[in-house]
């Protein structure tokens, strides 16, 4: 993805999620993941899909049983 295009979907999620401490980090190498963050923590993977013209994100978090534990 394109620095403009992670610009925006970071705005998006910012404003979805009421959380500005809610970063898009650019990949290292074109064939990397984008990454999600909040707070300087991994949260998330974002994949961008494009089929037929149409573009479209997909956010994919894990949560771990163990940090379901109190």
């Amino acid at each position: 993805m394109e620095p403009q295009e992670i610009g925006k979907v970071q705005n998006y999620l910012r404003k979805t999620f009421g959380n500005n401490q809610l970063t898009v980090i650019p990949p290292p190498k074109p064939d990397a993941p984008v990454e999600v963050h909040v707070g300087g923590e991994f949260m998330a993977v974002l994949h961008r899909d494009e089929d037929e013209g149409e573009v479209s994100y997909s956010l994919v978090m894990t949560i771990l049983d163990i940090d379901l534990e109190d």
